[in-house]
């Protein structure tokens, strides 16, 4: 009976990571021209020692702010989930978030991370120490943000991804939030490929490192039919066990799809550009 709920657990991980990939698919595809909101995106090319090769990042400016120049804004670094492209995510849906915050809207930073690093380091390179040691940097360097107000972000992997690097580096980030983040609370639950053995899983357990994440803002969601929520459920359980108060919304409708987060950009960037305006305070 236990073998067979995690075949059932596995197919249903497999069949949520392809939802995941043909949504960002299609929102790499969606015709017409995209309402950018004043905004622009400018692209950026990292010649990564940690992973050895060459990675892209799309950086988005709000409207007002010019290239290079973006002293009084905060960033967001936001991950992509697995098998989608950091293109997928700049759609219409994100633009009128992003341009309903004002002047507090940060300026945005969409790292590619491969299609399935579940952005740590690993055998296959060091991307983790890729996101904090090369793209970080570099992108606050090359835009001129107020470098002391960083948040970290994700989707799926990347919420999986956020969740690591904040408890590694806690000091490094004003914030962090998993959407539909690909949690587990067992390495023989995992995904074909998130990790490269059960001891990879267990130096990158977020539930179990939960008191990591004491003083810092967090954020988690998932849709009411996600195939994650018994782990995103426990990694909330846990950070409440140690006191910790998340922003927690694990009821909303939908699945672990495109439409799922495109309804809520509005949600993540308020929250985002809430946590930015008062790091430090």
């Amino acid at each position: 009976m236990i073998a067979r709920r995690r075949r059932l657990l596995g197919i249903a991980l497999a069949v949520a990571a392809l939802a995941a990939l043909v949504a960002g698919a299609a929102a790499g595809r969606r015709g017409g021209p995209v309402d950018v909101r004043g905004a622009h995106v400018e692209r950026l090319t990292i010649d990564s020692a940690a992973v050895g090769r060459k990675l892209r990042v799309r950086i988005v400016y709000p409207a007002g702010v010019a290239a290079g120049d973006g002293s009084e804004r905060p960033l967001l670094v936001f991950l992509h989930g697995r098998g989608t492209s950091i293109d997928g995510y700049l759609g219409g849906p994100f633009f009128a978030a992003l341009s309903r915050l004002g002047d507090r809207a940060p300026v945005v930073a969409f790292p590619s991370g491969g299609d399935h690093s579940y952005w740590h380091d690993r055998r296959d390179g060091a991307w983790g120490r890729y996101v904090i040691k090369e793209v970080i940097p570099r992108v606050q360097a090359h835009t001129g943000v107020d470098s002391a107000r960083t948040a970290l972000g994700g989707i799926s992997m990347g919420g999986f991804g956020a969740f690591d690097l904040a408890r590694l580096h806690r000091k490094a980030f004003c914030a962090v939030g998993g959407h539909s983040p690909a949690l587990w609370t067992s390495a023989d639950q995992t995904a074909p490929g998130a990790f490269d053995d059960a001891a990879d899983f267990d130096r990158h357990d977020v539930i179990r490192a939960a008191r990591r994440f004491a003083g810092q803002r967090v954020w988690i969601d998932a849709g009411d039919a996600d195939p994650f929520q018994p782990g995103d459920r426990a990694f909330v359980a846990a950070l409440r066990a140690r006191g910790q108060h998340p922003s927690v919304h694990t009821a909303w409708s939908g699945g672990h799809d495109g439409d799922y987060w495109d309804a809520h950009w509005r949600d993540y960037l308020r929250f985002y550009g809430r946590a930015l305006a008062d790091c430090g305070s």
